[in-house]
Order: C-alpha cells, then sequence, then structure tokens
C-alpha cells in the first residue's frame, strides 16, 4: 500500500520546487538542456497546487528543500559545498541548511532530554539556552553542567524525524525503481543499491548512542593528528535521543571574513581539511563523512574542530590500497596504472580494452597538471569521468560511495577557503606517505606475520585436518560430489601456509 504514496510524494516533490520557483534555478545550475527543462515544467506545473510554499522569508531552493523534508535537505547540505557545480549563488542559499534551519521549541526538547536521562533538565545543567544550530535531524542547545559549570553542546533529535526519514526515504526507493525501469542505461549505477547504502548511513543519525561511539572512536583514532581537535563525549548525560559533549569554541569554517579577522592562514587551513581527510580515509579507514562547512569550526590556536559524528565511513584495507594506488597514479600521471588497478580490482570487466582505458584516464587528469587550478571545472571532469565509466562498463560500487561523496564535500570546503588549490599537489604527500608505509617491504613483513598469526590460532586444529585428509586419500575412490579440485586445494593451502608461516618466521627473526 506504500507505492501510491510514494508515487505521490514524488509529483509533491516535483510540484513543490515549481511552485516555490527552485525548479527554474535547479535547471540553470546544473545546465539541464532546454527539452529537459520544458519538460519538466510540463510535468510539474499541473500540480503545483499539490506543492508546499515553504517560507516566504528563505530563499526558493532553500523553501522547496525545507519542505520536502531532511533526506532532501541532507542532499542540499552536499550541493551547498560545491560552488564550481551549481555556481556561487545557489551555494551560497543552500549554505542555510547546514545549520540554521527553523528549531522546534527548547521546552520540547527539555521534555526529550527529561524523558530520556530520566531527571528534570535543571537537575543535570545550568543555563539551559536556546538552539543555537538546527539541522535537519537534530538541533543543538549550548547549557553548563550543574556543578562543574563546564560548558556543553547538548544535541537533541528532532520530534517525529524517525517517521519523516522513513516517508523520504520510500519515495527515493521507488524513484530508483523507476530509473531501473524507465532508463536501462542507468542501472550500471545500480540506484537502488545506492539508496540502501544511504538509507543505512543516515539512519545511523537516528541514534545517538551510535554518534556518540563513533565520535569516542574517532578521537582514540586521530589523538596524535597536530592540528585537529575533537569534543569530548559525556557518556552518562547521552543516550538514542539526547547526547552531551564539550562546547566546541571557534570560527565556523565557513566563515571566511571572521577567520580573517582572527588572524588564520586560509589557504593552510584549506589544505589541511583536505590532507586531514585523506589521512583517517587511508591511514585509519574510519573517516568524518559529513565535513561541511557547518561541522567544522576554527579554534583560537589555529586547530580545525570536527564535530556531529552522525555520519562516519569506514573502508576495508584493500580498498584502502586500491584507493590509494588510483590516486597515486593520478598524481604521478601513471594512467596505465591506474588502468591496470581497476582491473585489477575487478572494478572493470576484465574483457574490455586496457589501454583504451589508460587514454580515456589520461583525458580525465591531463588538464589537473600544468594549469591554474582556478582555471578547472570540477563539473566537466565529473562529467567526463561519468561519460568513461559508462562507456567501459563499470558498475558503481557502494563500498566507495560514501568516500566519493566526501571527497567531493571536502574538496568544496578546501576550494571555499582557498579557491587557487590543486587538490593533487596537496594530497600528493599524505598518498605517499601512505605508499610508502602500506604497500613496501615493511606492509608485506606486517602481512605475513598476520598470517602467521593466524595459523598459530588453528594450529591445534591442524593435524586433524591432515589425519581427514590422509584418510580420505587411502580410502578406495567412490563417487563423491566433492571434485578432486578440492583436494588437490586443500593440500595446496597446507603447503602455502607451511611456507608462508617459514618465511614469516624468517623475516622476524632478521
Amino acid at each position: 500500500m506504500r507505492g501510491p504514496h510514494n508515487l505521490l510524494r514524488l509529483i509533491r516533490t516535483g510540484a513543490t520546487l515549481e511552485r516555490t520557483g527552485a525548479m527554474g534555478l535547479i535547471m540553470e545550475a546544473f545546465e539541464a538542456p532546454p527539452l529537459v527543462r520544458a519538460t519538466m515544467r510540463a510535468l510539474a506545473w499541473p500540480f503545483q497546487w499539490l506543492g508546499d510554499r515553504g517560507d516566504p522569508a528563505m530563499p526558493p531552493a532553500v523553501r522547496a528543500l525545507t519542505a520536502l523534508g531532511p533526506a532532501y535537505i541532507k542532499f542540499g547540505q552536499i550541493l551547498s559545498t560545491r560552488p564550481d557545480l551549481v555556481g556561487e549563488d545557489l551555494a551560497a542559499q543552500l549554505r542555510v541548511l547546514q545549520d540554521r534551519l527553523p528549531p522546534f521549541s527548547t521546552e520540547t526538547a527539555k521534555a526529550s532530554i527529561a524523558a530520556e536521562l530520566g531527571c528534570p533538565v535543571p537537575e543535570v545543567f545550568d543555563d539551559f539556552g536556546p538552539p543555537v544550530a538546527a539541522a535537519s535531524i537534530a538541533q543543538v542547545h549550548k547549557a553548563r553542567l550543574r556543578g562543574s559549570g563546564e560548558a556543553v553542546a547538548v544535541k537533541v533529535l528532532r520530534p517525529r524525524i524517525e517517521r519523516a526519514f522513513r516517508r523520504d526515504i520510500d519515495a527515493f526507493y521507488l524513484a530508483a525503481r523507476m530509473v531501473e525501469l524507465l532508463a536501462p542505461g542507468a542501472r550500471r549505477l545500480r540506484p537502488t543499491d545506492v539508496i540502501a547504502h544511504f538509507e543505512g548511513v543516515v539512519t545511523g543519525e537516528l541514534d545517538l548512542r551510535l554518534e556518540a561511539a563513533s565520535a569516542s572512536e574517532f578521537a582514540a583514532n586521530t589523538a596524535g593528528d597536530t592540528g585537529f581537535q575533537l569534543p569530548k563525549v559525556h557518556w552518562h548525560l547521552s543516550s538514542r535521543r539526547v547526547m552531551t559533549m564539550e562546547w566546541a569554541e571557534g570560527v565556523a569554517l565557513g566563515d571566511n571574513a571572521a577567520i580573517e579577522a582572527a588572524g588564520h592562514d586560509r589557504v593552510a587551513l584549506g589544505a589541511r581539511v583536505l590532507q586531514l581527510f585523506l589521512s583517517h580515509a587511508l591511514r585509519d579507514g574510519f573517516f568524518h563523512a559529513d565535513m561541511h562547512q557547518g561541522n567544522l569550526k576554527v579554534a583560537a590556536n589555529g586547530d580545525i574542530i570536527a564535530y556531529d559524528f552522525g555520519i562516519m565511513g569506514h573502508i576495508d584495507e584493500y580498498t584502502r590500497r586500491v584507493y590509494a594506488e588510483i590516486l597515486y597514479g593520478f598524481i604521478k600521471r601513471d594512467y596505465r596504472r591506474v588502468a591496470e588497478v581497476h582491473f585489477e580490482a575487478g572494478y572493470v570487466p576484465a574483457d574490455r580494452d586496457v589501454d583504451a582505458f589508460a587514454r580515456a584516464l589520461r583525458a580525465v587528469g591531463e588538464p589537473i597538471f600544468g594549469m591554474d587550478a582556478s582555471r578547472i571545472s570540477m563539473g566537466s571532469l565529473l562529467s567526463y569521468l561519468f561519460e568513461v565509466t559508462e562507456r567501459f562498463g563499470m558498475e558503481t560500487r557502494t563500498e566507495l560511495i560514501l568516500l566519493q561523496r566526501t571527497m567531493v564535500v571536502v574538496e568544496g570546503v578546501a576550494r571555499s577557503l582557498d579557491p587557487q588549490i590543486n587538490i593533487w599537489q596537496v594530497a600528493r604527500p599524505v598518498v605517499e606517505d601512505y605508499i610508502r608505509r602500506e604497500m613496501g617491504p615493511r606492509a608485506a613483513l606486517r602481512d605475513l606475520r598476520r598470517t602467521a598469526m593466524v595459523l598459530s590460532r588453528y594450529g591445534p586444529r591442524l593435524p586433524g585436518l591432515v589425519e581427514a585428509a590422509l584418510i580420505r586419500q587411502a580410502r578406495p575412490p567412490v563417487p563423491s560430489s566433492s571434485p578432486r579440485w578440492q583436494e588437490r586445494l586443500l593440500w595446496s593451502g597446507f603447503g602455502a601456509a607451511a611456507g608462508g608461516a617459514a618465511l614469516a618466521l624468517g623475516l622476524a627473526l632478521f
């Protein structure tokens, strides 16, 4: 029974965009062809009465996305960091979505806190103030801990946000299925899988206990990072719908005038925010995946402070090595190696031409080098890269969606601080350091030691496995559903395991 409701939801989306005046702005920002613009307007116009007018005090795009709900607001937050894609005017409008949305009442927040913590707000907090930031899923109040007087940030989920988010995601699933049905060429992008991945990530924002755990793990990983701070979590004052953290004092990273007035170097900050993200993603495999300006501040000493840990990304060690080698290949302009890595990782079907793919990658990478960074159109590069991936049959890698999306956001933040930034030059030292540490002889030795440790855990079981294999070998041959190659594989495995253990032991001794 959800189908008709979701269809109406999509119709209402188009109607709201048209009624608020946002449809034309969005079509223009994305440089949609005239035929597409005319078609969208013609489909939406008859249903305008179903759309929401939004808050007349807001710019049209913000009015539309705010009226449509939290998932649309998240999309707008991402676009706000990419003026090179949507233009300076629209990006500036959408920046309001990051932390200045209409708040719900302080009394409602206090009631939610009392229900979650099991005691009235005055017993825990002094000077519990009005909302200082209101985003799509939660809002933040500044308060002081009763007794110690420590300044804290108290984050509270919006009322009934779970239901509102569920409604948006259901409509997105319908849209994804319609795209797969009506546009077969887009199936390789696996839009349904993309929505499923997005749903899983953002659902984590709806349980603040998970966010507190992410903040704690992130703090442990980054404790030694120069120029980077994270606020401390107060676990005893946190629950599913409430989270209390140390107050982060600083200048908003999106306020360039205040940054300059405080004497901070915008060029250095732009490079650092990009390098920090790459370091966390490659070194730790655990990174802040919502690094827009609304979640970053600059402390008085120049450190970057990150907060709001509802969306965190994780990539396994193998994927990190593939990603690093691809980046390193672009930095070194070794497009043949970049192409080979794509084939080796299975990102491109094996029956495609590696040389042709390398030439296509060269057309993507070469414009970056030897040019003034401000002249590089990232929108054009992304558009051409999409054409290349479609031509060579690449499928969307759901495990890389969050990494790729965050890279886009972080680059937008860095470019807002330093419009002349060259992302490849800034990324190079981080990627080269990772390559040296994780893909050289020391990394091979570490991998062998890990293999030896795994084998040592299974040591007590190996005699039994060998004896069972010997008994099977000694028996007369009988018809079996298990092919002979499986037993050969077993013996090969024993040999490889023994050889690997011996090699690891020898290397360890030296």
